[in-house]
């Protein structure tokens, strides 16, 4: 509870190099959610391209700013944020920089930083991309992120698994550390659908396994595909529906995968990219959800799943035993095989499904965005407070 005695804090927020994708829908949904002069904070400076800003709610105490630099390159957004933010987060009286991002290379103190991409950290997964331009970004975010948290005052992650393999590559943290999971968008919170028997479905009224998420190396969607081949082999009247946009040579493997399995896309859509304000519309026509991901830090799309109603299988990698729970049935994503087991088990078994269904419901209710915010600028209103403090003793 904030009163007359609790110091009023400015903070910043570096958006330097949050371009799209999670990232933007992170730092969207946290200022919408927010009420910060519960928490004492005055003013919100946050720095960042026109394109992101724009998509930021207008509020009294939210101040977008975007210099030109951050309209730019790559190159470019790096030496704004090296040379130009410690001083104009200085310039705003800041009493914390947050950097969602991951990097940061400013002189600017307090610093709260933010771990969002587990790839850097997992070199399992790293070496997917083999001797690519993708897997040199990736071993540089490793450096350049390894060495913002082990600067940084405070550090927030997504997930207690998170957490762990990130210490494993930086050692203990000196700053302090918390971990905040996102939220989930109410508009994909939908309510239980009636679970049928499979006998119920047929090759014109199939029934439909939905997988979210970007065509990538990690994220196994063709070993999906044979997955649930196998089950047609089978007699169930299935079908696939991939929703995401692509890696390119992830996509190339999807689409060698799509003219083996089913050249004449019968039971295999892939629609591609599909925007996030319309996205819950594909969730509410599906009628299971599958994720098959082998690397997160924090799986939004298997809490929108989740959030849908929907049955879920689901990889039992990374810390998505850890979001899901009881609530759904694993697999190996790398296992064709174990991926046809899961999603036979929960086929074959309404009375499975519904069990699922409202147990995810239940669980995904403990992640929401007006959660996220209050423990987000709670943690940096602590820390604002605390290198306050030191500095005054």
């Amino acid at each position: 509870m904030v009163n007359s005695m609790t110091p009023k804090l400015i903070i910043g927020i570096d958006a330097t190099n949050i371009r799209g994708g999670g990232g933007v829908t992170h730092i969207v949904e946290l200022l919408a959610a927010t009420k910060p002069c519960a928490l004492g904070i005055t003013k919100i400076i946050i720095w960042g391209c026109s394109q992101v800003l724009a998509k930021l709610p207008d509020r009294t105490w939210l101040v977008k700013v975007s210099p030109p630099f951050l309209n730019r390159g790559l190159f470019a957004r790096t030496l704004w944020q090296r040379f130009a933010l410690s001083d104009a987060a200085s310039a705003e009286q800041c009493d914390v920089l947050f950097v969602p991002g991951g990097s940061y290379a400013g002189s600017f103190r307090p610093i709260v930083t933010m771990s969002q991409n587990l790839l850097p950290f997992e070199c399992s997964e790293l070496n997917r991309y083999g001797i690519t331009m993708m897997a040199l970004k990736l071993r540089i975010l490793r450096y350049t992120q390894s060495h913002s948290f082990k600067c940084a005052d405070g550090v927030i992650f997504l997930t207690e698994y998170a957490k762990q393999a990130v210490l494993k590559v930086t050692g203990q943290l000196v700053g302090s550390t918390a971990i905040i999971p996102h939220g989930i968008s109410p508009r994909f919170r939908m309510p239980l659908k009636k679970q049928l028997p499979i006998e119920d479905y047929t090759e014109a009224n199939p029934y439909r396994i939905l997988y979210v998420s970007i065509i990538d190396q990690y994220k196994h969607q063709w070993h999906v595909i044979d997955a649930v081949h196998s089950l047609r082999v089978q007699g169930l009247p299935v079908v696939l529906e991939l929703i995401g946009p692509a890696y390119p040579p992830a996509l190339t493997r999807l689409n060698s995968t799509i003219a083996r399995f089913d050249p004449e896309k019968i039971w295999l859509h892939y629609y591609g990219a599909v925007s996030y304000e319309s996205l819950h519309e594909a969730y509410a026509k599906a009628d299971m959800g599958v994720f098959a991901s082998s690397c997160e830090n924090m799986p939004i799309i298997l809490l929108e799943t989740m959030a849908s109603g929907l049955p879920v299988a689901c990889s039992n990698r990374g810390p998505m035993p850890e979001v899901l729970g009881d609530a759904g049935v694993f697999f190996d994503p790398e296992s064709p095989e174990d991926i046809a087991c899961g999603l036979r088990e929960l086929i074959d078994s309404p009375e499975l499904r519904t069990k699922v269904s409202k147990a995810s419901l239940e669980r995904v209710q403990a992640f929401s965005w007006r959660r996220c915010a209050s423990e987000t600028f709670g943690f940096l209103f602590d820390i604002a407070n605390t290198f306050r403090l030191k500095s005054q003793s």
